[in-house]
């Protein structure tokens, strides 16, 4: 059996690991099944020990598997499958932890009212006014950290939004309680590294891979009534996008004739 290629690119840790990986999800090695020992496992793939560590160390870094001290390295529950959002119609946490059958907890960070500052203020056309709610929000499937949340709102269209629980769909609570139509949102998406508090209340370590999305969404009057923040764990979250019919723009056209009539 023949583990390690040694004429494939990929490094030789990344390579065991996808195997270990494989037997995992395979169910070959169940929840709490100890693997056999570093020294057996770095014989049976032909490698060095230091190899074989850098390969349990990603593993363990994924949440696969988990070492104890002085017993060895064990299989840890099984891995969640990564949520998906998808990008095609607005949609919120409740929804996507449906899609994968997880289980859904929100916890309440911090909610207030606070002057809002330039950025907040232009997105939401607060005028004069200047006054938001301001939610803050940990947002987790089976108790896995995945967003970090800021919720921006005018105060005068949802001042009582306060004394409501608000540790379920933002999007629902909006909808019902103040018969709202959310009608379109516009969302902006870029990959960051996840810094300080962000970092640490997704558990993860300093300058981890993360997504940033900021979210205004529109009523059927085309008011802006929610700018909304979110950090998204990089390692546990996935964007899918629908696109429709590609079509060749007309000024592409129009090149490509004017080139065909100068030849």
């Amino acid at each position: 059996m023949k583990i390690v290629d040694p004429l494939n690119p990929m490094p030789k840790y990344l390579q065991i690991s996808a195997w270990l990986k494989e037997l995992i999800q395979s169910g070959r090695y169940q929840q709490g099944e100890k693997l056999p020992s570093e020294v057996e496992l770095s014989v049976l793939c032909s490698v060095h020990r230091n190899t074989l560590r850098q390969a349990i160390a990603e593993l363990v870094s994924q949440g696969f598997l988990k070492k104890e001290k002085g017993m060895g390295t064990f299989v840890s529950k099984p891995h969640p499958v990564a949520v998906k959002h998808k990008l095609k119609q607005i949609s919120s946490f409740s929804d996507d932890l449906k899609e994968i059958g997880a289980s859904e907890k929100t916890i309440i960070l911090e909610k207030k009212v606070q002057k809002a500052g330039e950025h907040v203020a232009n997105a939401l056309f607060l005028g004069s006014s200047q006054r938001t709610i301001v939610i803050r929000r940990l947002r987790t499937g089976d108790d896995v950290p995945l967003i970090y949340e800021e919720s921006y709102l005018p105060y005068d269209m949802f001042s009582s939004i306060l004394k409501m629980d608000l540790t379920g769909s933002m999007y629902k609570i909006i909808s019902k309680n103040f018969d709202t139509v959310l009608e379109r949102s516009e969302q902006t998406i870029r990959a960051v590294n996840l810094k300080g508090k962000v970092a640490s209340l997704l558990t993860l370590p300093e300058n981890a891979a993360g997504l940033f999305m900021e979210s205004i969404t529109f009523d059927d009057g085309h008011m802006p009534i929610e700018l909304l923040l979110s950090y998204y764990r990089g390692d546990k979250y996935v964007f899918e996008i629908e696109l429709g019919k590609y079509h060749i723009k007309e000024n592409a056209m129009m090149t490509f004739n004017v080139a065909n009539d100068i030849s």
